[in-house]
Order: structure tokens, then sequence, then C-alpha cells
């Protein structure tokens, strides 16, 4: 089982080993501008792709916090993101999820932008594959 994998498990996405890997090749929609309406900015006659299941993850993972006796930060550190989910967080680790997700190899020698990055991807990932995620953490 691949780190997202795990992620993907303790946030309660239903994602089988086959499923893990068509959500690691979802691509990433670009950022869109705010709109009001659902829809908006989509082609005339185009729908909305429809995640199999839609999963909060701001209230799991807050829950989480709230239930933890350490003040992880889960906002915007994927070592406390990690820790927060029981995962371990060891640059050994990072640097695996991190290849599971495509880093470019120039971030690899360079941990701290490599963390950025990593969190930026995981959470733009779940977005993208039915996670309720605010636009604050995607950015």
């Amino acid at each position: 089982m691949g780190f997202f994998s795990k992620i993907l498990d303790k946030l309660g996405f239903d994602a089988g080993a086959d499923k893990v890997e068509e959500m690691l090749r979802t691509p990433i929609p670009p950022k869109a501008p705010d709109t009001t309406s659902m829809g908006a900015g989509l082609a005339p006659g185009a729908a909305a792709a429809k995640p199999i299941s839609q999963v909060d993850v701001v209230a799991q993972l807050n829950q989480k916090a709230a239930a933890n006796s350490q003040k992880l930060n889960w906002q915007t550190s994927i070592v406390d993101l990690m820790k927060l989910l029981d995962i371990d967080s060891s640059l050994e680790s990072r640097k695996e999820l991190a290849k599971e997700l495509g880093a470019p190899a120039d971030l690899m020698n360079d941990s701290a932008k490599m963390n950025m990055w990593l969190h930026k991807q995981v959470m733009a990932r779940l977005a993208a594959n039915g996670g309720n995620v605010p636009a604050n953490l995607l950015d």
C-alpha cells in the first residue's frame, strides 16, 4: 500500500488499489476564478465531473486534530498532516510519497520545497477526487 493510498484510507475515501491508481492519474484541474454558481465556466452543454463520493476532508482532519494531544498544523505542513493521520512522516516516507505523486526531480534534494509541494499536491489530489477541500488549502 502506497502512502497516498494510506492517506485516502485514513480519510475514508472508498478507493481500492485500482481506484488509487486512477486517482493518481487524475489530472489536477487548473485554478479557476471564483464563481458564485455551480458549473460556471463550463462549456455550454458540458457537465461537471461527479466524484464517486464526497469526503469532507477538513471536518475529518479537524476532528482528528481535536482528539490529538499534539498541536499539529495540518493545514500547511505535510509532516503534521501525516502525523495526524498516523502515517510515517519520515523524510524517506515523504520522498516515497513525492515519487508516487510525480514530484519534479529538483525538489527531491530540497526537503523544505518538497514538503510544500507535497502538501499542495495531496490537497489538490484529494479535491480532484471527491474531497471537499477549501480553496485556501489549494493555493
